[in-house]
């Protein structure tokens, strides 16, 4: 049902006047320009600036007042699970190694199908109502074709713009099927432009011997899929990137996530193949990952993107991942040692948004507000007392200030997910009570 919304996502999208807003662009680097217009026609951006000569009068313009609004475009959250979106706050102040097997290995297992549909529905609405239009959904639960349905539904049904993820179950060998992955590809994703598209999230490297490394990335070249894939140094290569080169499956296109264990000679690896990196600060940091990555990655020159990555135990919306971001860049040794700050306000929010978008290889489409790119943006009430008065440094009170009650309205693809504080979901009271009636089943507080 949601997948063939897709192709219908032009025809019903409003011509939209955003009139007077402060706007903040992030490409190429980002900037604030009060009193601006934005005029989306088609789902995508067709003109930026002041007092745009279009008729307010015309009936077939929406005009929407962003005089007390702050515009810019929809976060793009690189990293997370989605499915665990029941399992919300089930494993605060663990370790990892507790959240692998309880979260995984133990709660995982015994996800129906429909449990994975309501934790990523549940998940994806979340990001909306937070100002995330654009997700990369690592979903590791695919048990069987069934649970992968389920997971691309719910996808399309939300009406956020994603990147699903095909990731093998870490504990479960049997349902690492490569025919699994091709059925997926053919029947959820005949279309390159669809707002859903697919990657292949392999195990990858550091965790599996490379001859299933190597299986794996054969597959995603079969299929024309780009890959996402966790890496650190170790249990099995201490060195995977290096690894992957001497297999020559160091390709461009590439979203490693975390790697905060890795030297810079792997860092250097990967901004020479054009990879990018994902990096979730927030567990990164409570689940002891390893050092700050933001004012590393910026060092090597390498794109990167921020992620929201379990919402188990961190949370969900972008404005705690870009706090988390710039104040865990102050703990950077190498910038503490020569006294000066890599990473600024505006470096993380270009990581929330233009850059996450390049990241997922989404840079042409989301990400700024380029003349032609699609009208993924969000409103936030520049009126409201945490924000106000916004005007002395725009882009740090987003980051620094801002937060999900501050978002009033969301686009994606020209078309409103939320309007006036409120999510434009026909039953939102449907999918709590199967939040918690899957909580309640899986018994996720029992440990």
């Amino acid at each position: 049902m949601g997948i063939e919304r897709q192709g219908n996502e032009r025809r019903h999208t409003p011509r939209l006047l955003l009139r007077g807003g402060l706007v903040i662009d992030t490409a190429p680097h980002p900037i604030a320009r009060p009193h601006t217009d934005v005029l989306v026609e088609d789902g995508r951006i067709a003109a930026v600036g002041p007092g745009l000569p279009v008729d307010d009068t015309d009936a077939g313009l929406e005009v929407i007042d962003a005089r007390t609004m702050v515009v810019l475009p929809g976060f793009v959250d690189t990293h997370r699970h989605l499915w665990q979106g029941v399992l919300r706050s089930a494993a605060v102040d663990e370790s990892l190694d507790h959240y692998l097997h309880r979260i995984l290995g133990d709660l995982g297992a015994r996800f129906t199908p429909a449990e994975v549909y309501t934790g990523n529905l549940l998940g994806a609405l979340e990001c909306l109502d937070s100002g995330v239009t654009t997700v990369q959904d690592f979903s590791h639960v695919q048990h069987t074709p069934e649970h992968t349905a389920a997971a691309v539904e719910a996808l399309a049904e939300a009406g956020i713009r994603a990147v699903f993820g095909y990731g093998y179950p870490v504990f479960d060998e049997a349902a690492r099927q490569a025919d699994w992955v091709r059925k997926a590809r053919t029947d959820h994703f005949p279309s390159r432009d669809a707002r859903v598209t697919m990657a292949l999230a392999p195990v990858g490297p550091s965790f599996t011997p490379p001859e299933a490394v190597r299986e794996d990335w054969l597959l995603a070249r079969e299929l024309d899929l780009p890959v996402a894939v966790h890496v650190q140094a170790g249990p099995v290569a201490q060195r995977p990137i290096a690894a992957l080169q001497e297999q020559g499956l160091l390709t461009a296109g590439t979203l490693y996530v975390h790697g905060n264990s890795l030297p810079d000679s792997e860092l250097r690896l990967i901004a020479e193949s054009g990879g990018a990196v994902a990096i979730t600060p927030a567990i990164e940091a409570s689940m002891r990952f390893g050092a700050p990555m933001a004012g590393r990655l910026r060092r090597a020159g390498i794109t990167t993107g921020l992620g929201a990555d379990a919402v188990t135990s961190a949370p969900g919306d972008m404005f705690s991942q870009m706090r988390a971001a710039l104040m865990s860049s102050h703990f950077d040794e190498d910038e503490a040692a020569s006294g000066t700050s890599t990473i600024k306000a505006a470096d993380v929010l270009r990581m929330a948004t233009a850059e996450g978008a390049a990241a997922l290889g989404l840079g042409d489409e989301v990400g700024s507000l380029g003349i032609g790119k699609r009208a993924d943006l969000v409103l936030l009430r520049a009126d409201a007392l945490n924000l106000a008065p916004v005007a002395h440094d725009p882009i740090g009170a987003v980051v620094t200030s801002a937060h999900p009650g501050n978002v009033d309205t969301v686009l994606v693809g020209g078309r409103p997910v939320k309007r006036n504080g409120r999510l434009l979901y026909d039953d939102l009271g449907g999918v709590l009570t199967e939040a918690h009636r899957a909580a309640e089943r899986l018994g996720a507080s029992n440990s």
